[in-house]
């Protein structure tokens, strides 16, 4: 596009921004004078942190990858809570019936599932350490799942139930995922007392 000088109306070929931009004048070859020279500036000026800006994205190390994936990614937690479901319905058979005694942490950790088993007929009550005085007959029952461990089979867990002092089994059982859902395959007895 041509244009004309405001000042002389005359006319002005297009100029090389190239030299424009190094801010020599295309006529004289000299440097940039008057309001010429303050558009150039103000151009520098405004593109100068743009273009460091864009380079400096561009040079950027990659964004390191997330951490690991949680201890219980929400997939093997819904999955946690169908596996304690079929061992606490299919091997222990509790039920409205046959209520269970209190849920008690496994292992170092002290692992619970944190699941709803009301759909079953069914609830755990929390376990509290027996009083010193207490009649253990009474106040030393509990269950415990440990943390179900997934392999190509589907899941084994290690679960203990005490029924008093000196009279609790350990088991460990293995869990099938089919089209019924997760089901108890078999259950060994691990220890007993």
């Amino acid at each position: 596009m041509h244009a004309f000088h405001r000042y002389a109306g005359a006319f002005i070929p297009p100029r090389n921004p190239v030299v424009l931009w190094r801010g020599l004048s295309r006529e004289t070859g000299g440097p940039v004078t008057g309001e010429m020279e303050t558009l150039m500036r103000t151009l520098q000026l405004l593109l100068a942190p743009a273009i460091a800006l864009v380079s400096a994205c561009a040079a950027a190390p990659p964004v390191p990858p997330a951490p690991s994936s949680p201890p219980n990614p929400p997939q093997a937690m819904s999955n946690d809570c169908a596996v304690i479901a079929a061992i606490a319905k299919e091997h222990y058979r509790f039920g409205p019936d046959n209520p269970p005694p209190p849920l008690r942490g496994a292992g170092d950790e002290a692992w619970k599932p944190r699941c709803s088993f009301e759909s079953l007929g069914f609830t755990f009550a929390p376990y509290s350490d027996p009083l010193p005085n207490s009649d253990p007959r009474v106040d030393m029952k509990w269950v415990s799942f440990h943390q179900p461990v997934y392999d190509g089979q589907g899941a084994l867990v290690q679960t203990e139930i005490v029924h008093g002092p000196l009279a609790g089994i350990g088991y460990e059982c293995r869990v099938h995922s089919g089209i019924a859902g997760w089901t108890v395959g078999e259950c060994k007895t691990g220890w007993v007392s």
